[in-house]
């Protein structure tokens, strides 16, 4: 059987640590930049880059918000009832440089939501995304990460599932397909 683990344990922190040193190339001390999560998982990304950053620059403001896009989905009326999550951006992103993350990009609705929702709070210099994993296929809207963890070719049967220590005990990422 073929283990269906894409990475975890050290290589899991060093892709973190990685996508930390091309943030700081781009954004070098995040004076004019933002950070924000996509709800619900992107979050965790998020704010797991945001401490990593604060630990390589201590002297440095990293601002970090998440985003819930529930409302902006170009399929929530297609689904039962929704349960919306909480937004928490308590900073000004008018001409801020924001970077949206979420943990896996696939068909890029998330992304196309997520721009339409950051909107409301002001019209941004730019935005720029951040993924921990691009399926890079099935994609139904003509969406790209500026900054890439891993790279996964697979299909729309399989799932990527991303764990994070903090809610589910262990960073790992891994593919699953349907029997």
């Amino acid at each position: 059987m073929i283990d269906p683990t894409l990475l975890d344990g050290q290589k899991f922190q060093i892709t973190i640590q990685r996508l930390c040193r091309q943030l700081i190339e781009n954004h070098n001390d995040f004076a004019n930049s933002v950070i924000i999560g996509i709800q619900p998982r992107g979050i965790y990304l998020a704010k797991r880059i945001a401490e990593e950053l604060r630990k390589i620059l201590p002297n440095n403001t990293i601002l970090h918000g998440d985003l819930d896009i529930t409302f902006y989905r170009d399929d929530f009326r297609r689904r039962e009832q929704l349960i919306p999550n909480q937004t928490r951006i308590d900073f000004v992103i008018e001409g801020k440089k924001v970077i949206l993350m979420d943990d896996v990009l696939w068909t890029g609705r998330t992304i196309r939501a997520a721009m339409d929702a950051l909107m409301a709070f002001g019209r941004p210099e730019k935005i720029e995304f951040l993924t921990l994993v691009d399926r890079r296929y099935s994609r139904h809207i003509p969406v790209t990460a500026d900054y890439t963890g891993i790279e996964v070719d697979s299909i729309a049967s399989q799932k990527v599932v991303v764990s994070w220590k903090e809610t589910d005990g262990e960073d790992k990422i891994v593919l699953l397909s349907e029997r």
